[in-house]
């Protein structure tokens, strides 16, 4: 893991071992190590790319403290068109795992038990592609939200620290709250 030692975990219900989780401060390396993967990534999968590949997740806000995993987002035509990139993917060094396969083909970089980066090949202006760069947009705009976000990390992280997907889960109020705000604002204008 980027910025710090730790010891895997066995996560009992997929049978693999994961890092726990931890927040670190904002890294001005983040976004030149998402341009060099997304370098080599728009090679790779190029063939099922129709449009560029994006920085998203914390890692892709500056000042924004974050697990120290590089979040990036490939936009596909159809998760079905592309699913012959998991082998290629798999080849390359990414992990594949069928994690929220009806909305995107999930992988994590070198392993579970070792993160440093997270790639999602989501179909371009779909929901989930929308809401993550309107997310993203929205903190890249906001010091406030900022630093509210991050609070809340930081408390999450301790209290599922060895719970992925409670973490995960757990952020998802704060994170519809702030959508539905941007919805709201593009509804009355």
């Amino acid at each position: 893991m980027l910025g710090g030692t730790t010891t895997p975990i066995a996560n009992w219900e997929a049978g693999r071992i994961e890092a726990p989780i931890e927040i670190v401060d904002y890294d001005a390396s983040w976004p030149s190590a998402f341009k060099k993967e997304q370098r080599a990534l728009s090679e790779v999968v190029a063939p099922w790319l129709v449009g560029a590949i994006e920085h998203v997740g914390s890692t892709a806000v500056p000042g924004l403290a974050a697990k120290p995993v590089i979040d990036l987002m490939a936009p596909i035509e159809t998760l079905e068109i592309s699913r012959p990139a998991i082998q290629v993917l798999v080849q390359f060094g990414y992990a594949y795992f069928p994690y929220r396969s009806d909305v995107m083909h999930w992988f994590c970089k070198p392993s579970p038990a070792f993160r440093t980066h997270h790639l999602n090949l989501v179909p371009f202006r779909s929901t989930l592609w929308q809401e993550r760069i309107s997310f993203r947009d929205a903190l890249r705009q906001d010091s406030e939200l900022v630093a509210e976000y991050a609070s809340l990390k930081q408390a999450l992280a301790l209290e599922y620290k060895f719970d992925r997907e409670a973490y995960t889960d757990a952020k998802g109020p704060f994170i519809h709250g702030v959508l539905s705000r941007i919805q709201g604002g593009r509804g009355a204008a």
